[in-house]
């Protein structure tokens, strides 16, 4: 039998596997995904999870549930060789060791994009993988039971403050959902007023949401703004150490939460550990039919798609374009993956990849968000419950399906949950202190005023 070795279970790989199980005859090929992750993150969701729209666990599907003639290797690939046909793993536990295949199929995907910014890398959080949207719920909820109890002052604003770094898809509908999570906390603690709740959006562009043009992106910022956020366009953190977040326009302020969503990156092991081509970018070169190469240089038993290929876009009007890294293309090009592998190893052409974007949706947090299609432009509830509609029959499985339809109805009868349960990342402290309370942390040291003029840092920027 062909060996088919799959590395990375996200959109691209889990589907192509999904459907290889069932068009390959038994026996014909074996197959293998190689992913640290026992599941798929349907990433749209993410957004929802941190305002408790979504649970947690229905925005990751089981590899193992629905993929059953599949192996699954839980560990890194370190290392592709492609002229030995084998690749070098990395398991959690224990030392690496090698796979053999015949076919390998590369949809590793990419990884957050990170700046040496000071203080980022110690206190900032991603938004692209279920356990960070659930810490960043669980942080902003926590948060307000802290500020509930504390008389006005620094570390009360300072907790009452989120900062979200990156203006694309993930942070704006990051950014909104959280948003809306804090308006709705305001009504659950008299404590806090409205205006104390202080949230900024922070993009080094003109303006956010590239996908849409400039008219639907002024509105998503005006109506953030509405609803009482902070967009800084143009501008960028120089530092975040020790929460202290300080702004490319002179502007300071202590936040408890940063999310910092500022891109995606060439996964390494596809940028630096690979013997397969690599474009300027660090993504694989692909053939339209996603077979690694090129039209004149072809790799033998090659495949790739999704965040980590540069696959060609034959729909765009400008030459040399590749398909934008989101999972509307990653989840289409695992399925033409599978026909393509298929059709190969019985002797026929595969079909290059060919898909028409069926426009750009966000949702902004309950009740509001944006859709367009070319010159139609929809706002408001209609562009929420589009979103909604369209995501829960693009999430993988009627299973998965049917259990957010459930979750979201019943939030529609009784509203979110808002129990924080941020205590898990310390299972063990309610038993080895035995319920005694936990030492009270030292008083902050009160925030100096501001000088009456800055000295520039034109010198040290990142």
């Amino acid at each position: 039998m062909k060996r088919i070795l799959i590395v990375g279970g996200g959109y691209a790989g889990f589907y192509a596997a999904w459907k290889l199980e069932r068009r390959l005859r038994p026996g014909e090929a074996e197959l293998t995904v190689v992913d640290p992750r026992p599941y798929l993150t349907y990433q749209p969701f993410l957004p929802e999870v941190v305002a408790g729209s979504v649970e947690a666990r229905h925005a990751a599907v089981s590899h193992r549930r629905h993929l059953r003639r599949t192996r699954l290797v839980s560990g890194w690939v370190t290392v592709i060789d492609h002229e030995h046909r084998r690749v070098t793993v990395q398991p959690a536990e224990g030392t690496e060791f090698e796979l053999g295949y015949d076919v390998i199929v590369v949809t590793a995907g990419a990884v957050t994009r990170k700046f040496p910014v000071p203080g980022i890398a110690e206190e900032a959080i991603g938004l692209k993988h279920v356990e960070e949207a659930v810490a960043i719920r669980d942080r902003l909820l926590t948060a307000f039971d802290r500020a509930a109890v504390l008389p006005p002052g620094p570390m009360r604003q300072r907790l009452l403050t989120v900062t979200v770094v990156g203006g694309g898809f993930s942070g704006v509908e990051g950014f909104g959902e959280a948003l809306s999570l804090a308006h709705a906390l305001v009504r659950r603690y008299p404590e806090i007023r409205r205006d104390e709740v202080r949230f900024h959006l922070v993009e080094a562009g003109e303006r956010i949401l590239p996908e849409v043009t400039d008219r639907p992106g002024r509105w998503v910022v005006e109506s953030l703004r509405c609803r009482g956020a902070r967009v800084h366009l143009r501008t960028t953190v120089t530092s975040a150490v020790d929460g202290h977040v300080v702004l490319s326009t002179g502007e300071e302020f202590d936040s408890e939460l940063i999310v910092w969503t500022a891109g995606n990156a060439a996964n390494p092991v596809v940028d630096k550990h690979t013997d397969l081509p690599v474009d300027e970018h660090g993504h694989i070169v692909v053939r339209p039919d996603l077979r690694v190469g090129t039209e004149a240089e072809p790799v033998a038993d090659a495949w790739a798609a999704g965040d980590d290929a540069a696959v060609p876009d034959l729909v765009a009007p400008a030459a040399g374009t590749r398909t934008v890294p989101n999972a509307q293309h990653a989840f289409r090009q695992g399925k033409l993956l599978a026909r393509n592998i298929v059709a190969s190893l019985r002797g026929r052409e595969p079909e290059p990849y060919v898909h028409r974007s069926l426009g750009a949706i966000a949702t902004l947090g309950i009740g509001h968000g944006i859709f367009q299609y070319r010159r139609i432009v929809i706002t408001g509830v209609l562009a929420w419950l589009m979103h909604r509609g369209y995501h829960v029959l693009a999430v993988p499985t009627w299973e998965r399906k049917v259990r957010v339809l459930v979750v979201w109805l019943t939030a529609g009868l009784f509203g979110r949950d808002v129990v924080s349960l941020a205590s898990v990342e310390h299972p063990r402290d309610a038993f080895v202190s035995g319920g005694a309370p936990r030492p009270a942390a030292p008083p902050v040291p009160p925030i100096p005023p501001a000088p009456t003029s800055r000295p520039s840092t034109e010198g040290d920027q990142p």
